[in-house]
């Protein structure tokens, strides 16, 4: 019996219809080809669709490496085939303002506390809808996140980006078989996600990604040579949890600096340790030498001194009067709008800690009949807001008290790289699945070592704090790189300021949506400040909304968060290609801004605050913030050159356009099997 099988499995592996190469897996699934004949179609919601479509050749998870898109159907002409279809580009089609070749490309990153995202498994309309309906193309590319412990896959920064630049490299790779103008590519998150979503605006072709990409078999050129780009247009961060490498010194100047209770009371050695960090942030401050919108330099002269001191102050009281302006009394809290949900799945990871404080919780329980009502209610047990009823406008007394009544902290000192090692962001600069949780903050450690002796007078000190955070800096990845090099890659600041060796090494998107909930608990006001100003000082188009009475949230002034990103970018994309014709008007959403262009010079009109600036015939520029001015860019995205009906990859890639190669790797693999077969036969 077992020589009849062994003869039988001989003649199998000499037949043409038997595939050996199933026998180690299937090599078709890893190769950079998309294959246009494997579409689905929603004919009740008319729209094409692939999922479990594999972007890079070597994956380490396929739970999480690969992607599904989403195209109107208006943008394709197919033709069925044993119940899948085979498609090309309509360039004629149409499906709302965008036709098949100029249509935006939208990408959720849904990476909650820095968590992975899995990839789709099932199609779902609900979850693409709102794009889908605009003409707007839908990339879902799931992407590793951070350590949960016991991963079997590597895991944690930056292998997050490096997914997510690998899956736009794919969608280049085959631009001539995926619809829509790939150069107008947005990525959109909140929290982890929002962090993720501006890394993939600031680190576009960066350098420090390439032996990470090339480690998972992604696309680095076409056909020709030509080196592919992973660089965006456009990115929406909600509440990005960003700046790691100064986060927690920047929470407790913010925040900490105000608290007397839990890790930061009296007597306490990381009471000592938040007054060393508050320290540390203002240092950095007047090294990273920021300017504000009209260019004016922001340094701290004390700790709350200053025009960095007075900018911050100018911002909270710009969030307040704007929500004095959109609210109509009477007002409850609960009945505010907190934004929409971004499409895609929830994310798998737990969100991160943090809220309002309990005056604000309480605050919200209230229903309030005008605005001197509410204005009374800020000021309950001290008055630190003052109201001009006649220009409906507020101050405050300082940032302190703002502090005190809506954001004090909600985390520890050590807020994000904490002293037991159990933040998100410490599972995000893990090395593996055993050692999973690391220390990263250089500030921290610096600290901790060249304080130790003053520190170990007081409570709560563990001696081994030192040599916890000095070993774990030491650590190095799979490719050699260690946490430094790893924070700074996931550092939006490293890329956009000239303190950083990063600055200028990368191709930086033009464009940037940044809203935030003012009371939040989870990151300090200033890093988003930070961030948003170092985008202007940068050159690029940038948009800062930090919203009043909204925490940790999708936050909007007015409106649902997935509409108004939506209108964000058809606003974008209007005005570039309007930028070369007269008296463009652009009305915007949620707030009202006019623009009128002409070849040489733009004038935007907002309220309160009014901007004007002159522009070039190629750059014109946008403002959803009333109070934000705005810096003249080139809309344009750098063309990427690729060559889609030619592809290849470096790797084995066994493709269907290729049958030459399949042949003759089919012929190496039935030789080899034939072998297998003998030697078994004869030993048998």
């Amino acid at each position: 019996m077992n020589l009849i099988y062994s003869i039988v499995l001989i003649f199998l592996s000499l037949t043409s219809n038997f595939n050996c190469s199933k026998i180690i897996r299937n090599l078709d699934d890893y190769t950079l080809t998309f294959d246009s004949s494997k579409w689905n179609y929603d004919s009740t919601n008319g729209v094409y669709y692939q999922i479990g479509v594999y972007y890079c050749t070597k994956p380490v998870s396929t739970t999480h490496q690969s992607l599904g898109i989403y195209v109107p159907k208006e943008y394709m002409t197919c033709t069925e085939a044993s119940g899948t279809y085979s498609c090309s580009i309509n360039t004629s089609g149409t499906k709302g303002s965008y036709t098949a070749t100029n249509a935006p490309l939208v990408m959720p990153v849904n990476t909650s506390g820095y968590s992975a995202m899995k990839a789709p498994t099932s199609y779902s309309y609900n979850t693409v809808s709102s794009f889908i309906e605009k003409g707007i193309i839908y990339i879902y590319a799931g992407c590793r996140g951070r350590y949960e412990g016991g991963e079997s896959y590597i895991a944690g920064a930056p292998w997050g980006v490096t997914d997510l630049k690998a899956a736009i490299r794919f969608i280049r790779y085959n631009s001539a078989s995926i619809p829509g103008d790939l150069n107008r590519i947005y990525t959109f998150g909140h929290s982890g996600g929002g962090a993720q979503s501006c890394l993939m605006g600031v680190t576009g072709n960066s350098e420090l990604f390439k032996e990470y990409l090339e480690e998972i078999g992604a696309a680095m050129n076409d056909a020709n040579g030509n080196e592919i780009k992973d660089n965006i247009k456009g990115s929406q961060c909600w509440c990005p949890i960003t700046n790691l490498d100064i986060a927690d010194a920047a929470y407790e100047w913010n925040m900490g600096q105000y608290s007397s209770s839990g890790t930061r009371a009296s007597g306490t050695f990381t009471k000592s340790l938040s007054d060393d960090l508050t320290a540390k942030y203002v240092e950095y401050v007047n090294s990273i030498k920021l300017k504000d919108p009209e260019g004016n330099e922001l340094t701290l002269t004390g700790t709350n001194e200053g025009t960095y001191y007075n900018y911050l102050k100018s911002v909270i009281e710009e969030s307040l009067n704007n929500f004095l302006a959109d609210t109509s009394f009477p007002y409850t809290p609960s009945s505010s709008s907190n934004g929409g949900q971004q499409g895609g799945d929830p994310p798998s990871g737990d969100p991160p800690s943090g809220g309002p404080p309990s005056k604000v919780s309480k605050r919200q329980l209230e229903t309030y009949n005008t605005v001197s009502d509410y204005i009374d209610s800020l000021n309950s047990d001290s008055q630190w807001v003052t109201y001009d009823s006649s220009t409906n406008k507020a101050t405050i007394t300082n940032v302190g008290d703002f502090v005190t009544h809506c954001k004090s902290p909600s985390k520890n000192v050590g807020a994000f790289d904490d002293l037991s090692k159990s933040q998100a962001e410490n599972k995000l600069f893990g090395i593996d699945g055993t050692t999973y949780t690391k220390h990263f903050d250089r500030i921290m450690a610096g600290l901790l070592t060249d304080k130790s002796s003053s520190y170990s007078s007081l409570t709560n000190w563990d001696s081994s704090y030192p040599n916890d955070y000095t070993n774990d800096l030491s650590v190095q990845d799979s490719l050699g790189k260690t946490i430094e090099t790893r924070v700074n890659m996931y550092n939006p600041m490293y890329y956009l300021n000239s303190y950083y060796d990063g600055y200028q090494k990368s191709d930086v998107a033009n464009y940037f949506r940044i809203n935030t909930g003012i009371t939040q608990g989870d990151t300090s006001n200033v890093v988003e400040m930070n961030l948003y100003l170092a985008l202007l000082n940068y050159g690029k188009n940038a948009n800062f909304t930090t919203v009043w009475e909204q925490g940790h949230t999708e936050a909007e002034r007015t409106g649902d968060a997935e509409d108004n990103f939506i209108s964000w970018i058809a606003q974008i994309e209007e005005n570039n290609s309007n930028s070369n014709s007269t008296n463009t008007t652009i009305s915007t959403n949620p707030t009202s801004t006019t623009i009128s262009t002409n070849p040489t010079s733009t004038t935007i009109s907002t309220n309160p605050t009014s901007t004007t600036i002159s522009t070039n015939p190629t750059s014109t520029t946008i403002s959803t913030n009333p109070t934000s001015a705005t810096i003249s860019t080139n809309p344009t995205s750098s063309t990427i050159p690729t060559n889609p009906t030619n592809s290849s990859d470096d790797g084995d890639d066994i493709s269907s356009d290729n049958p030459i190669k399949i042949s003759i790797y089919s012929g190496i693999l039935k030789f080899n099997y034939f072998i297998f077969l003998l030697f078994v036969l004869v030993i048998m």
